[in-house]
């Protein structure tokens, strides 16, 4: 199977993913608490501008709006019977805003945790989550859909359940989870979990890595958890821009375009191939990333006090692995490409 993702790996040695869906909706006047998917249907001349920010800004693909497009989350707003049309019209909106991009842009259906807890915790069993997941593949792959994109993902169980949908979607498949506390997941799992549970997967994604999580700096020391393991798979690094703070009644994250083009070539030389921005990362940002990326020669790959002298502090003094100074995992990591 081919499509335009995999091609675009094949021949490019970085890739520049998209920014932040909720910061820019917000930005258009999405308000707190409302289903950013219901714009696919109400406002789709936003969610096509959403996607064009990406496109004008030089990204190799972009997500769709279809981030909480599961039944699951959809249930909160009673619209868990819209779940495949939602998805099909995030996915026809992107085709459409790809196909018209003068170059190869890859369509990525978003796919977001469920919301729900696994049994025995919670009630989610795996066959549940693959139907949850399955639903909404087959709406984004209605859609013109590249591949799926799955992503914040803290449970080991989910990102099974995941990738089993894509299996019977028949579709290729990314896979991130989102690393922030103590540089685990929420669920507890470690870069070295992942890279491992990546690999024993029936059908393991194209790309994986991780997104979202606390800011930049955190989000390359868990790159680098990754690169330790020796994977040769294409690796995705979608960090925040910034650390998140109140200002007048709302969230800003502090990242700067400096910044993030700073991240963005680190996460290069670290060993990432798909680069992009999560929470707080917009247009701005975007474009500074491709100009540092498509400017900057290749260097080596960065220590971890040069990370920390560029995009700040870690959050904690463990990077989830029980080598805290993560010295030793950098010793024996070997670079990608």
């Amino acid at each position: 199977m081919t499509n335009t993702l995999s091609r675009l790996l094949k021949s490019r040695d970085w890739l520049l993913a998209d920014g932040a869906t909720g910061t820019n909706l917000f930005n258009m006047g999405l308000s707190s608490g409302e289903p950013p998917e219901m714009w696919n249907v109400e406002h789709p001349d936003r969610i096509a501008k959403l996607y064009g920010f990406a496109v004008e800004a030089g990204s190799d693909l972009f997500l769709t709006n279809s981030f909480g497009g599961n039944a699951a989350r959809l249930k909160l707003h009673n619209a868990q019977g819209r779940v495949r049309e939602l998805n099909r019209i995030a996915a026809e909106i992107g085709r459409n805003v790809a196909d018209k991009a003068g170059r190869p842009v890859a369509v990525c259906g978003s796919v977001g945790p469920t919301g729900e807890i696994f049994a025995p915790m919670g009630t989610l069993t795996h066959e549940l989550a693959v139907e949850i997941f399955h639903e909404q593949a087959e709406g984004l792959k209605e859609g013109g859909a590249d591949v799926l994109w799955v992503e914040t993902i803290s449970a080991p169980e989910e990102y099974k359940a995941a990738a089993e949908a894509a299996r019977l979607a028949g579709m290729d498949w990314c896979g991130t989870m989102s690393f922030d506390t103590a540089g685990r997941t929420m669920m507890g799992v470690t870069s070295a979990q992942m890279s491992a549970l990546v690999e024993k997967l029936p059908n393991p994604p194209l790309a994986f890595g991780a997104n979202c999580g606390v800011g930049a700096a955190d989000l390359m020391r868990t790159l680098m958890g990754f690169v330790a393991t020796g994977t040769e798979r294409p690796l995705i690094a979608k960090g925040n821009a910034g650390i998140p703070k109140y200002h007048d009644g709302h969230i800003h994250y502090d990242g700067t375009p400096e910044l993030m083009g700073d991240y963005a070539c680190l996460a290069r030389d670290a060993g990432a191939t798909i680069i992009g921005g999560c929470c707080g990362t917009m247009p701005v940002h975007l474009k500074a990333m491709h100009e540092a990326l498509s400017t900057r020669p290749r260097g080596p790959r960065p220590s971890l006090e040069e990370i920390t002298a560029k995009l700040g502090a870690f959050s904690s003094a463990s990077d989830g692995t029980g080598d805290d100074d993560g010295a030793g995992r950098e010793r024996r990591g070997r670079r990608r490409g």
